[in-house]
């Protein structure tokens, strides 16, 4: 053969090669990962996918998973969550706790810097927290309750307290802060990892009200730059070269698709556009679960989580307002039927507020205290709805609409449910899916009658799950009122005793979902993923939440 006709044969064969090998790939890091046989490596760049985009990159106004998931990767805390969900060093490297419990001196790294190159000062951590408690913030934090473990930081918020300097956080110099408390709490050192005691830059914030609303205006400490952000397309995000452990981090980018479909997104997996797929991100379709275990049984996940799933009622509203109507609704379902034939994820289900994986006393609290506190009795809930329809002088009762926020899943939830208050209750419920603000915005406001919800731990305490159904709590969106249930979490909250703060917070949880059926259990989570096998280094912790600062293609 000539040796021009050679070279043009070699050339057509390489080309056809590479065109093989990109429609085959549709990442980057699919069928090329780690170190290859002829040395090359694994290029470091994460795609995933997230079925809403967050509300907000604002700390002091995050409240949702989504906004949790974007946040970790550009805020660090004071400490961040470890492998094991215990706290460990974060910006602070190392802090001292007086005897008593009720101070801690956070000695912060000289090597943290923002984004810009700027160190991060205690000052930024108070000035963050001052954000967050201020009456004067608009809109205000509904997670500020979060922060009223800090001695005046109720008092501060509720007006009662003027001056920020009389709440428990003294900048002591740049690098030190040191944080009083109201009444020692063994899990409060976990909290500083949470969302919403993550510093902001000072000095940014003040110059541009719109601070958060650009990707190009935002000031980060960690791991990560929002460096994209299509809005309804697409988010990205660039590894941030002024992080202190930046040597830690691997990923280069990651890049996440906004896409509110879990079959596209299952799809866009098995094509190999994505390296992880599902919770809490997104979501693997219910009816694609088995597909997904058969198809993918080394990457399938599912995981329990200290997550429950359950309906809020709009307490202060007809005709939710009559427990026995409530009552009638949650009894007059069948719990197991949803997680066997509709959920499929290995759901457990609920009679209860409080997930199992959440510490008790000596064991965990679920396995301490059971969660009998109703039983399903669709005969019974029949007799009880009657009886409350009486108590309201209705002979039928109103249009009764159900709302959720957009997603396969929850609509087959939803039509599930409202088949079976129609079989066996005939009441006819309708059911109206909501983009993902809209909805938060609805529920928060009280628009609504009955709404989906979920609540996923922000630390392992039984009081993440209950604190927010006290009076005037900004998570309290069924405007729940019990002057006792509120006594009971207040003396839980100031007790020592831990066997005793669990007694009172199991009276507590009794009296909210027994007594006053103020909410609807439902089922308690599982986080259920894919993940490409040379995904390495992804922390969910116990609660679900998922951090990418230290995932890497291996």
């Amino acid at each position: 053969m000539k040796r021009k006709s050679w070279l043009v044969l070699m050339a057509l064969v390489m080309a056809f090669g590479t065109l093989l090998a990109a429609c085959g790939s549709g990442s980057s890091n699919t069928g090329t990962s780690g170190e290859s046989g002829d040395g090359a490596t694994a290029a470091q760049d994460l795609h995933i996918n997230m079925s809403a985009e967050p509300p907000t990159f604002d700390p002091a106004q995050a409240k949702d998973s989504q906004t949790n998931t974007a946040l970790r990767l550009m805020y660090e805390g004071l400490t961040r969550t470890g492998t094991d969900g215990n706290p460990v060093p974060g910006v602070a490297e190392k802090w001292d706790v007086s005897e008593d419990g009720l101070k801690y001196t956070f000695h912060l790294r000289d090597n943290a810097q923002w984004s810009n190159g700027e160190p991060v000062t205690a000052e930024d951590f108070a000035y963050a927290w001052e954000r967050v408690l201020s009456p004067k913030t608009t809109p205000a934090s509904e997670y500020a309750y979060q922060l009223y473990y800090i001695k005046n930081g109720q008092e501060f918020n509720e007006g009662k307290v003027k001056d920020f300097a009389d709440v428990g956080v003294k900048v002591v110099d740049e690098k030190t802060l040191e944080v009083t408390l109201a009444n020692p709490t063994s899990y409060w050192l976990g909290l500083t990892s949470f969302y919403t005691y993550y510093p902001v830059n000072k000095k940014n914030v003040e110059a541009n009200a719109q601070w958060a609303s650009k990707a190009d205006t935002m000031i980060t400490n960690g791991a990560f730059n929002l460096t994209t952000w299509t809005t309804g397309q697409e988010l990205a995000w660039t590894k941030n070269a002024k992080y202190w452990d930046a040597a830690s981090v691997k990923l280069n980018t990651v890049t996440a698709s906004l896409v509110n479909s879990g079959a596209t997104e299952f799809s866009s997996y098995q094509s190999g556009q994505l390296d992880y797929a599902g919770a809490p991100t997104g979501e693997i379709p219910t009816d694609q679960i088995p597909a997904a275990k058969q198809q993918y049984p080394d990457q399938f996940q599912a995981k329990g989580i200290a997550s429950t799933y359950y309906y809020l009622f709009n307490l202060k509203e007809k005709p939710f307002n009559n427990l026995k109507i409530r009552q009638a609704f949650s009894m007059s379902i069948n719990r197991q039927a949803i997680v066997d034939n509709v959920t499929l994820g290995g759901q457990i289900p609920a009679y209860g507020y409080v997930p199992p994986g959440i510490k008790g006393n000596t064991e965990e609290f679920r396995t301490e205290y059971k969660d009998s506190y109703f039983k399903e009795d669709a005969a019974k809930a029949k007799e009880l709805l009657a009886e409350g329809m009486k108590e309201e002088g209705y002979t039928t009762l109103p249009e009764i609409t159900l709302i959720y926020n957009s997603s396969e899943a929850h609509q087959k939830v939803a039509l599930a449910i409202a088949d079976m208050w129609k079989n066996n209750l005939g009441v006819s419920v309708k059911t109206q899916n909501q983009e993902w603000s809209v909805f938060l915005d609805n529920r928060q406001s009280g628009n609504y009658q009955i709404a989906r919800a979920g609540w996923t731990a922000d630390y392992n305490d039984p009081m993440t799950f209950l604190d927010m159904w006290m009076k005037g709590n900004g998570n309290n969106d069924a405007k729940y009122d019990n002057a006792e249930y509120d006594a009971l979490l207040k003396d839980a909250q100031a007790s020592q005793d831990n066997a005793k703060r669990m007694e009172d917070m199991s009276k507590a949880e009794k009296i909210l979902v027994q007594d006053d059926m103020a909410m609807m259990p439902i089922y308690y989570y599982t986080s259920v993923s894919l993940v490409k096998p040379n995904l390495k280094g992804i922390v969910v912790d116990f609660s679900g939440a998922i951090d990418f600062t230290r995932a890497y293609f291996q």
